[in-house]
């Protein structure tokens, strides 16, 4: 079936239409096998299949070159890229570092103004004790003063009443004397 398939094929080629024998100037079958042997001569005369293959040959060298060319910027970009990576992760790093660092620091300066703050506040507390203890010991005094004020006036009070004249003399005479006695 497919040796008669194929022989039907060739039977019905263009070959097979034209008339008359196929060694004449007349069957343009043959004019035409002659015409595509005589270009394929010239061709192969002028070499060029050995032109259009060390056309291909270059250009094949040159997309060789390319992708060699490529394959090496692709290394060369991983290459970067892992190195952009590990900055990154450095970077990261340094950071966190700093933000730690920053929360200690941060938290041992609370640290010294709430220490601050308790000495201040302790200051103040002892400063007001003094000053209470101040206005203490001055009311003190100041109530010890007005009870003197006050003993001295009832003590002249109660002596002008009880002294005559002549006792007053007296009196005066003999403290004059004990002045007297104290300075010699």
């Amino acid at each position: 079936m497919k040796k008669l398939s194929i022989l039907a094929a060739l039977a019905a080629s263009p070959a097979m239409a034209a008339t008359g024998p196929f060694l004449s100037l007349s069957n343009t079958n043959f004019i035409v096998t002659l015409s595509f042997l005589l270009f394929m001569g010239i061709l192969l005369y002028a070499k060029v299949p050995g032109r259009i293959l060390g056309m291909l040959d270059k250009r094949s060298v040159q997309i060789r070159t390319e992708l060699e060319e490529a394959r090496a910027l692709r290394e060369e970009a991983r290459t970067i890229l892992a190195s952009y990576d590990r900055k990154q992760k450095e970077v990261q790093e340094q950071a966190a570092r700093i933000v730690a660092s920053a929360r200690d620091e941060a938290q041992a300066a609370a640290e010294q103004a709430k220490a601050d703050l308790r000495a201040s506040i302790a200051r103040r507390v002892a400063a007001a004790e003094d000053q209470i203890a101040s206005a203490e010991a001055g009311a003190v005094r100041a109530i010890r003063e007005q009870a003197v004020s006050v003993a001295v006036a009832a003590a002249a009070d109660l002596l002008s009443r009880q002294m005559t004249p002549a006792a007053a003399s007296a009196s005066i005479d003999e403290s004059i004397k004990e002045v007297e006695a104290r300075f010699h």
